[in-house]
């Protein structure tokens, strides 16, 4: 079951979540890094086996699922991983909003309705 956040929970929750998002960036910034090098690995693979720098970028892959499960774990929304996006459901005048926070962004100061995402980010 969702939760709905306050504002106080919301940066109450920030360190935490800070790590989590944190740890999934800098794994997925491993995955990209490796790109050049294994995707081509990898298509040999398909049949073959593998190599053992392949190997290791499942770690890092797990790592991002991992991260991502700790957050849906917590009733928050991974909206984007490349950004470190996440919101947090809320009410707002009786309705359903998400209050938006990006990786980096000293504290939650930021919502938006439902249907308008990223780009309908008002400050609180």
């Amino acid at each position: 079951m969702t939760r709905h956040w306050t504002v106080a929970e919301a940066n109450a929750a920030l360190p935490q979540v800070r790590r989590i998002v944190g740890d999934l960036l800098a794994a997925r910034e491993r995955i990209l890094e490796a790109r050049p090098e294994i995707w081509p690995v990898l298509e040999k693979a398909i049949g073959n086996g593998g190599s053992r720098k392949a190997g290791d970028l499942i770690l890092e892959f797990e790592r991002v699922q991992r991260a991502a499960d700790q957050i849906r774990a917590l009733g928050i929304f991974l909206k984007d991983i490349n950004t470190g996006l996440i919101d947090f459901l809320s009410r707002r005048e009786g309705r359903d909003v998400f209050l938006c926070w990006q990786y980096d962004e000293p504290a939650v100061e930021h919502w938006h309705d439902i249907e308008d995402g990223f780009g309908g980010r008002q400050p609180l």
